[in-house]
């Protein structure tokens, strides 16, 4: 006889699967749509009226929509812990797409970094063995540390890239963007837990609203760090890797969720970690050779949008 427990897992990780997989598309549909469009400031709303008009972003907006519901059945079913690391997958199906989208073959030294940055975050879930499913806020935690620390960071990364260019420009929006979708991701947890009890329920709490400010912001932020990039999978690996390890913060020191913190088990986190860096470093440095050896056509289409909208 399965589990309760086996019973929820059998929804929840194959709908997170699933859902990365609707995520990666929405991620390289996007991305090659803002290509299209002329390049503003950042956070100009005007980018995204720009791209209501593009057919390939309205794909990736379908896509983002049934990812989100995905993600929100695998959190109504299993720990926060357990189904943010799962969503790492979307980088693999976002590059594979994007290339087909720019008709070019795949770049073996990406395909390695991605399968690296994937490696990590897995041997992080195993080594941290996530338990509990908590679906609210824990009384007996103290929320402001980590609120203070996340808060510093998007700030930060956000002053980085307004005032940097180039790859630290994107590296900044990444890094926001990476850390407001974790932030959404544990918020999500909160009004899933609330859909259950009554589908009138999360209306009736602050949480559902405070998506609806932080889910958009970091939606508009994605969108420009997509277009700054020449390559989707670099920034999409600081987003899809620091997104996670924010949800699993927040299911750790917000919500009561539980993982080894042994001196062994916080060594392995820490190895772990050390791997998807590694990753993301490996992402970087090709994507800035390949930048060298030649423009790429999604320069050409940045120019003729830009010279479009003059």
């Amino acid at each position: 006889m399965v589990s309760s427990t086996g019973t929820s897992l059998l929804l929840a990780v194959p709908a997170a699967v699933v859902g990365a997989a609707s995520m990666g598309l929405a991620s390289a549909a996007q991305a090659r749509a803002t290509k299209e469009v002329a390049v503003g400031k950042i956070l100009d709303p005007g980018l995204l009226r720009g791209l209501a008009h593009r057919p390939l972003w309205l794909i990736g907006m379908i896509a983002t929509g049934a990812g989100l519901a995905l993600q929100l059945v695998a959190l109504a079913f299993a720990p926060l812990l357990v189904v943010q690391p799962l969503l790492i997958t979307s980088l693999v199906f976002a590059g594979v797409i994007s290339a087909r989208l720019e008709h070019r073959p795949l770049d073996g030294v990406m395909v390695a970094g991605s399968l690296i940055c994937i490696a990590g975050l897995a041997a992080f879930l195993l080594v941290a063995r996530p338990s509990g499913n908590a679906d609210s806020f824990t009384s007996g935690t103290r929320p402001l540390p980590l609120a203070i620390g996340l808060t510093l960071l998007t700030l930060v990364a956000l002053v980085v890239a307004l005032l940097a260019r180039g790859s630290a420009r994107v590296l900044g929006l990444a890094v926001a963007t990476g850390a407001l979708y974790g932030v959404t991701a544990g918020l999500m947890k909160i009004v899933a837990g609330q859909a259950r009890s009554g589908l009138a329920e999360p209306f009736q709490n602050w949480t559902l609203y405070l998506v609806c400010v932080v889910g958009p912001l970091g939606f508009l932020l994605s969108q420009n760090t997509f277009q700054q990039g020449r390559f989707l999978t670099p920034a999409l690996a600081v987003i899809t890797a620091l997104d996670p390890l924010v949800g699993v913060a927040i299911g750790v020191w917000w919500m009561g969720e539980t993982a080894s913190s042994g001196p062994g088990a916080l060594a392995g986190e820490a190895i772990a970690g050390a791997v998807v860096i590694v990753g993301i470093a490996l992402l970087s440095s090709r994507a800035s050779h390949l930048d060298q050896v030649q423009p790429g056509p999604d320069t050409a289409a940045g120019l003729k949008a830009s010279k479009g909208a003059a």
